[in-house]
């Protein structure tokens, strides 16, 4: 059974600002995850309202959109097997003094809200999340 699927990451302002974007990118490469799509941009509060809406409301909510809302950061489509478990395993738990030795957030996270990376938790909240940040012509099969 073909377990191929496709998940949106985002490499946040923190890391962009410490230029971790190679050393990040350098490690889903690594581990055989094929770019589908990448870009970046500085998100706006509309743009971060559409994509944490579910956190809308909650007492980190507007911590959460002034970060994200505070520099550039990179959006991309990742495409692989079990994408999107792997992905989420290779991040580490997202307080990065609870994180695995050897993950992303443990390498290069401060803390729970600088985090560095982010990516979709399930196939629905990735469907969604890619085509937040991205067409479908902007995105190419391999």
């Amino acid at each position: 059974m073909d377990n191929t699927e496709k998940t949106l990451i985002l490499i946040k302002p923190d890391a962009v600002k410490n230029s971790q974007i190679g050393k990040i990118l350098e490690m889903y490469e690594k581990n055989n995850f094929n770019i589908l799509a990448m870009k970046m941009i500085w998100m706006n509060e509309k743009l971060a309202a559409k994509h944490y809406e579910e956190h809308i409301g909650k007492e980190f909510y507007t911590r959460l959109v002034d970060f994200m809302t505070s520099g550039r950061l990179v959006a991309a489509v990742l495409q692989g097997e079990d994408i999107i478990n792997r992905v989420r395993k290779l991040h580490g738990c997202t307080d990065p003094s609870k994180a695995e030795a050897g993950t992303i957030r443990q390498l290069f996270a401060t803390d729970k809200t600088h985090n560095v990376v982010h990516a979709s938790d399930c196939p629905e909240t990735a469907n969604k999340e890619i085509h937040i940040f991205f067409s479908e012509a902007e995105i190419f099969d391999n």
